[in-house]
């Protein structure tokens, strides 16, 4: 088809024009002199970007999962007691990687559709008078179902039974996209990842830490070797890394950071959520229903939508690549062909978003679902013509 392939998934996102050209240029020579006033910046920004004042941020050439085995294989021991949830296929795989790598996992599942359980975290760390538990988890933002959940919660209910537990955070994505404080939050290891709210491909994996993990780091006995910290900080502190490092993603990284502080964190976050909020209002004007059970707990980055019964969300995903060249995000795991994704992260507006909502609307028709043509469209529509009128009426 002509035209354009419309990318509407949850990662990778979409790459601005100057992230692109960014990364256009030959291969250069990682250990030249020149490096560092590279790389020295990228760390100091990128700590700006998971609002870490105190610790250190690790820039690894991998996926977000490499920078959870990073953090945990860095500042935990085997055997070491973990308090984890499982509420969506990207935590269940969190969950995994720790029973893998030698952890006492204890899990609570809960329903697909919520968040990290809070008041049962608390009711167990309160119960833990011996901290036997040394780390607790928390999935910011589960891609696969559309849920964000509240990290300061966790936080406060550590402080309350002032519990020394380590805060352990998977942001991949969330951060760059949904408010994130990590000094304020009290997070010790936070992972992230290059493809999400950074608009980069993927390969880096990126881990912000604590002056605690740091010092949990030096007694930590859990074998490491590609993803040691004491390896990375001899090398990074001199601006360069102890092995080859993805030379064009961290010039693309330098271009999207410029981007993200020219528009302001607080803007970014900003536009997500008023975004998220035009997909929402087309949602609610087509009938469906999403993943997330509650208003509280929906992302503004990812949607999961559910289809009426009798519809299978893989055939929709299906129909709207093939006949509208549009890519929307696929059901993983229990909620595989009840759900289909659309990412509303990265480098994306309001007509974007419209686009997506366009080709949504002509995929459910063509696959016999009962809607009203233009409905969700004229609802973002309103939505965003609202949020702008406020806006101008603030600034006036």
């Amino acid at each position: 088809m002509p035209g354009h392939t419309h990318l509407f998934i949850p990662g990778p996102t979409n790459i601005p024009e100057q992230v692109r050209q960014a990364m256009n240029l030959p291969m250069e020579d990682m250990r030249s002199p020149r490096y560092p006033d590279l790389i020295l910046p990228l760390f100091a920004d990128v700590k700006k970007v998971f609002k870490n004042e105190a610790g250190r941020v690790f820039i690894y050439p991998s996926s977000g999962t490499g920078a959870w085995e990073a953090a945990m294989t860095n500042v935990l021991s085997p055997g070491d007691r973990v308090l984890m949830s499982r509420f969506g296929q990207f935590s269940h795989l969190w969950v995994d990687m720790a029973e893998r790598l030698g952890f006492d996992v204890h899990c609570i599942d809960v329903d697909w559709g919520t968040g990290v359980p809070v008041e049962l975290y608390a009711e167990q760390l309160a119960a833990d008078t011996a901290h036997k538990i040394k780390a607790v988890f928390v999935t910011h933002n589960e891609t696969a179902t559309g849920v964000t959940s509240d990290v300061a919660a966790v936080r406060a209910a550590l402080d309350a039974c002032r519990h020394p537990a380590l805060l352990f955070v998977d942001g991949v994505s969330s951060i760059g996209s949904i408010d994130f404080r990590q000094d304020e939050w009290g997070v010790d290891c936070a992972v992230s990842g290059s493809q999400k709210g950074f608009m980069l491909p993927a390969g880096l994996g990126f881990l912000s830490v604590s002056q605690k993990a740091l010092a949990a780091s030096k007694s930590a006995r859990h074998m490491r070797c590609y993803f040691a910290f004491e390896d990375m900080i001899k090398a990074n502190d001199t601006g360069y890394f102890p092995y080859t490092p993805p030379t064009q993603l961290l010039r693309g990284l330098r271009a999207s950071l410029d981007l993200m502080f020219e528009e302001g964190l607080e803007n970014i976050f900003a536009r997500h959520h008023r975004l998220a909020n035009g997909v929402r209002a087309a949602i609610r004007a087509w009938r469906l229903k999403l993943c997330a059970t509650e208003p509280k707990w929906q992302s503004d980055t990812v949607s999961a939508i559910r289809v009426p019964e009798g519809t299978d969300a893989a055939k929709v995903i299906q129909h709207a690549y093939r006949a509208y060249n549009t890519s929307l995000g696929t059901g993983l795991s229990k909620v595989a062909g009840k759900v289909f994704r659309i990412g509303h992260l990265g480098a994306l507006n309001e007509v974007m978003v419209l686009g997506a909502l366009s080709a949504v609307e002509l995929t459910l028709l063509d696959c016999g679902v009962a809607i009203e043509p233009g409905s969700g469209v004229g609802a973002a529509i309103e939505q965003f013509r609202s949020a702008a009128t406020i806006a101008t009426t603030k600034a006036a």
